[in-house]
């Protein structure tokens, strides 16, 4: 270190001490003690990354509260609101009648459901089809949608800014629907719709309210985890019997697929 910075240091030391510091008038300046370029130009890149990264994953944009049908669903194809959308073969967006009396909520599309863009398929998604049948319901009268409509990896939980990305999306598909009554599949869907944080045996054993438009909402098993625990199945059925108590009469109600 030369000597005039040296000098600089110390001068910087006493000031910061609250001690008056005597410059001759023929000293230099105090040097300015600046990072080395490449750490300058490293800051700077890093800085334009985040700001991609938050222009990229900004939650705000676009206006999906308004959307109808065709603009959400493709807006949801092109989707990158968060990280998931490098990871997913395609989006998940959900099926089914546009006017039905109950829309079914699920928590992320499942490895099958991300290569096909359909939610609940495979076995799982045959025993939800035998639960709907159930209550006098095929696959094609109901709307079934997942919370996320990305597939996490290795199908983990979803992450909290995963499911806010992606709740203006659930948010409208229930504004267009309308549905009589929502059915939450699973702890993860119901915690989420609900804002609770109590656990699925709890929130099994009332009928809530989904504030918004005052939807009735009933909570059961996710059919992936009535597969593992099949002696489960008859607490789904009562689930479901309440469920029905807050369906409209329809004569055109089918009673099989």
């Amino acid at each position: 270190m030369s000597g005039d910075e040296e000098r600089s240091r110390r001068q910087q030391l006493l000031r910061r001490m609250g001690i008056d510091v005597w410059v001759r008038r023929d000293d230099p300046p105090p040097a300015v003690l600046e990072p080395p370029a490449d750490r300058v130009a490293q800051a700077r890149d890093g800085d334009a990354r985040q700001a991609q990264g938050a222009a990229v994953y900004a939650p705000g944009a676009p206006d999906i509260a308004h959307m109808d049908w065709q603009s959400l669903a493709q807006s949801v194809a092109g989707c990158t609101r968060c990280p998931l959308c490098h990871s997913r073969t395609q989006t998940v967006f959900g099926v089914g009648r546009r006017d039905a009396d109950i829309l079914v909520v699920g928590e992320a599309p499942g490895a099958e459901e991300d290569r096909q863009g359909e939610p609940f398929v495979g076995r799982a998604g045959q025993l939800l089809d035998n639960m709907l049948r159930a209550l006098g319901y095929s696959r094609e009268r109901v709307f079934i949608a997942n919370m996320l409509k990305c597939r996490p990896p290795r199908n983990r939980d979803p992450g909290a800014e995963e499911v806010e990305a992606c709740r203006p999306y659930l948010a409208r598909q229930i504004e267009l629907v309308r549905p009589s009554v929502i059915l939450a599949l699973g702890r993860i869907a119901a915690q989420n719709l609900l804002g609770s944080d109590r656990p699925l045996r709890t929130l099994r054993q009332q009928v809530h309210t989904l504030q918004q438009r005052a939807i009735p909402v009933v909570v059961s098993y996710h059919p992936a985890y009535l597969l593992r625990t099949p002696q489960d199945k008859a607490k789904a059925w009562d689930d479901l019997k309440r469920l029905r108590e807050l369906l409209p009469e329809r004569a055109e109600r089918e009673g099989t697929a």
